[in-house]
């Protein structure tokens, strides 16, 4: 079972002995290798030398309730619906669905680890410990699905604002959900509805941000990634600040959103919309078919101009390349 106890002991990026961490945590020196290489497995690049004792390569901010709640805006505290940081989840957005439709609106789920992170398509997402952020928001809307053309857009311009609030002006989207940074993936968005199609419904939103991630998880990806470090010259925000501006996003931008809908989003994504003026090749169920992206419409489909006609095309099940 893996506990956070000795994570926490490494989290300073300083040398630790084994017999130091066995006396911290209060197990046996067995039981701390065990950890040590449950981490490892799990993508932690912990470093052990002899007589040296293990380390982290750099520091790790571990998750703070008290300290992200500290970092809102009073109006965001006073709108969220709950906020709750766990060691390890399945998956953050599982733990919402498992509580709906009780779940209080704008209410956020954060874990350190993920033993099943989910993507787009069913693909899984790598969830080291400690490393980046999972978050997961559970929003209620009176109108039904029909109302919500765009959401994932939406949900991108607001974590590369969110981004933004941190210094990071490098990064981009990629129609429909991936946000990206010099060709590589630095973040996702999945939403999950549930309800009525012309009723009340929630969509449960799930974020994973990559703030660092070591070379072997790297390998690993099925796609090239990248990371908030890489962006900031090997030095990320710390890991609290960073939930704390996606927190302040999400929670106004989904008051708008409910509001006002994806109009209110379509200028800014076209600001950090990647696709536009790129060839692209479309594969979807209709066939494939190459043109040129010509931005999005106002329920956030993707418009591809292919000679003289304008194609557009719906996010269900359909994959974007640039060519």
């Amino acid at each position: 079972m893996l506990t956070p106890a000795v994570l926490g002991a490494l989290a300073p990026g300083q040398p630790v002995s084994g017999a130091v961490l066995a006396r911290t945590v209060g197990v046996t020196r067995a039981a701390i290798w065990k950890q040590v290489e449950t981490l490892r497995q799990r993508g932690l690049p912990i470093e052990a030398r002899v007589g040296g004792g293990y380390r982290l390569p750099w520091p790790v901010q571990l998750l703070e309730e008290a300290t992200i709640r500290g970092e809102l805006p009073v109006v965001a505290r006073q709108r969220l619906g709950g906020l709750e940081v766990h060691w390890e989840l399945d998956s953050t957005s599982s733990e919402l669905q498992r509580r709906l439709p009780d779940v209080p609106d704008l209410s956020i789920v954060m874990a350190e680890a993920q033993t099943a992170g989910r993507g787009r398509r069913g693909k899984s997402w790598i969830s080291p410990p400690g490393l980046n952020i999972y978050l997961s928001v559970a929003k209620h809307f009176d109108a039904g699905f029909a109302r919500l053309s765009g959401l994932s857009l939406a949900i991108g311009v607001m974590v590369l604002h969110a981004l933004e609030d941190m210094g990071i002006r490098t990064a981009g989207l990629k129609w429909p959900n991936d946000i990206l940074a010099a060709d590589a993936k630095l973040a996702g968005v999945l939403v999950e509805l549930s309800g009525e199609f012309q009723g009340p419904c929630t969509a449960v939103i799930g974020i994973g941000l990559n703030m660092r991630v070591p070379d072997a998880l790297r390998e690993e990806a099925a796609q090239p990634v990248t990371d908030v470090a890489a962006l900031c010259g090997g030095e990320p925000p710390d890991r609290n600040l960073m939930a704390a501006a996606l927190i302040t996003r999400l929670v106004s931008g989904l008051e708008r959103f409910e509001r006002e809908g994806f109009a209110a989003f379509v200028d800014d994504y076209a600001t950090f919309d990647l696709l536009a003026g790129q060839p692209l090749r479309v594969i979807g169920a209709q066939g494939e078919f190459h043109g040129v992206g010509a931005g999005i419409d106002g329920r956030g489909a993707l418009m591809v101009r292919v000679g003289s006609d304008l194609k557009r095309v719906d996010s269900a099940d359909v994959s974007v390349r640039r060519t």
